[in-house]
């Protein structure tokens, strides 16, 4: 092989090691941004936790493939009527006993979740499967959940008990499509 064959090779060898970078580059980068636009403040939570892109990325990931083997479904119309009546009835209750109404407000979201198809083990996997279709308020239920604990410990305020209530609203309104029922109605008016 003379010089200019050898050159031509290597140059070649280095292009296509160029090209190789940016190809994988660009597979990062769609699937960074995939994650980001899926999972939402969710994905920033991950990073900060775990101190790496990659590997909030690889749990991101992971927690999709396993949430996508569960047999997720949306509640029946008879389903979802139960659960907003429960509902209305914890929110009554809240004005006479603020913490037993968050206590029942836990244990419906969590009715629903199993209702839906959610496996009920241990608040992170719940608030881990939930974030997979729920990204957006998985938020307000790890906050709810935080306030839980202080009230059961018995070192939470009114006040926290009325935010948690707030926060276990959204996420109840979310599992449930409530919020969006609620729209359709004020939009058909």
């Amino acid at each position: 092989m003379d010089t200019h064959t050898a050159t031509i090779a290597i140059i070649a060898f280095i292009f296509g090691i160029l090209v190789g970078a940016l190809v994988i580059s660009a597979i990062q980068q769609g699937r960074r941004k995939r994650l980001k636009e899926k999972f939402g403040p969710e994905y920033d939570r991950m990073v900060s936790t775990t101190g790496s892109r990659l590997e909030a990325e690889a749990v991101l990931e992971h927690r999709q493939k396993r949430v996508h083997q569960l047999h997720i479904r949306a509640l029946t119309t008879a389903e979802r009527s139960r659960f907003v009546e429960a509902w209305r009835e914890i929110q009554t209750r809240f004005v006479d006993d603020p913490s037993g109404a968050l206590i029942e407000a836990d244990r419906l979201v969590g009715e629903v979740m199993t209702a839906e198809g959610y496996p009920v083990l241990d608040f992170e996997q719940r608030a881990a499967d939930i974030s997979v279709d729920h990204p957006v308020v998985t938020n307000n239920y790890r906050e709810a959940h935080r306030m839980a604990v202080r009230n059961k410990e018995g070192n939470a305020t009114t006040e926290d008990l009325r935010k948690a209530m707030i926060h276990y609203r959204t996420l109840f309104d979310e599992l449930t499509g409530h919020a969006d029922l609620v729209h359709a109605e004020r939009t058909r008016l």
